[in-house]
């Protein structure tokens, strides 16, 4: 049981810390603001939900493929360095700002594009046309779904997940790494731009940053379970 409730504060803590101000988290408010806010949040939450599950089911299958000793060294790195990133991030960003005004930017240019699009979908005939995907699904809960799933690929978050899975009960990594992107993609998707501009990017950075070298301190002076 306390190695759920470890892995389950770990993965908490690092999730809002590694997803407050992640362009995901600027992206969910952006799209928040042009579309239903409960197709955004579900399309939105959804992707983080199967990203952290895969992601856990990776770092948990980590120990059967490498030696847990190889694995326990890698998370130690990883965390030490990603650390260290997020240190250098947050003394060298140029302003939380310029990330919101770069994700905006590449979501305007896809929101004019569908918008004559858009507009044809409200004809009745149009929608019995649609394939059987887009009958089921919202296209704003796919486009939501599919912005944010891509986005978090190969992003330091999913890399960490796997990691923390690897060295940590899986179980308890996903339930806290799912209530961890609930809580940010649910103030993202009902704070809005007023929210996004007022996080301090910098500030979370650095609580990352230090948060992740306290993961690689405690992971380098942990046994590894043979």
């Amino acid at each position: 049981m306390s190695s759920v409730v470890q892995g389950f504060t770990k993965s908490l803590a690092m999730t809002v810390l590694s997803e407050i101000g992640d362009k995901t988290f600027f992206a969910a408010a952006i799209l928040a603001m042009r579309h239903p806010r409960r197709l955004v949040l579900s399309g939105c939450l959804a992707a983080l939900v199967v990203m952290t599950i895969l992601s856990a089911v990776v770092g948990w299958a980590a120990p059967n493929l490498i030696s847990r000793k190889w694995t326990h060294h890698i998370t130690t790195l990883l965390f030490l360095g990603f650390g260290v990133w997020s240190l250098w991030d947050g003394f060298n960003d140029g302003g939380e700002s310029e990330e919101f005004a770069e994700v905006e930017a590449k979501l305007d240019a896809d929101w004019k594009a569908d918008t004559s699009k858009n507009k044809e979908d409200d004809d009745e005939l149009k929608k019995k046309r649609r394939p059987f995907l887009s009958q089921l699904f919202s296209p704003i809960l796919l486009k939501a779904f599919s912005i944010t799933f891509f986005g978090e690929w190969g992003d330091k978050s999913q890399l960490a997940t796997i990691g923390l899975a690897a060295d940590e009960n899986p179980f308890g990594v996903i339930l806290g790494g799912v209530l961890g992107q609930t809580l940010c993609t649910t103030a993202a998707v009902f704070g809005g731009k007023s929210l996004a501009s007022q996080i301090s990017e910098k500030m979370v950075a650095l609580s990352g940053g230090v948060l992740f070298i306290v993961f690689g301190i405690q992971s380098f002076l942990s046994t590894v379970e043979s």
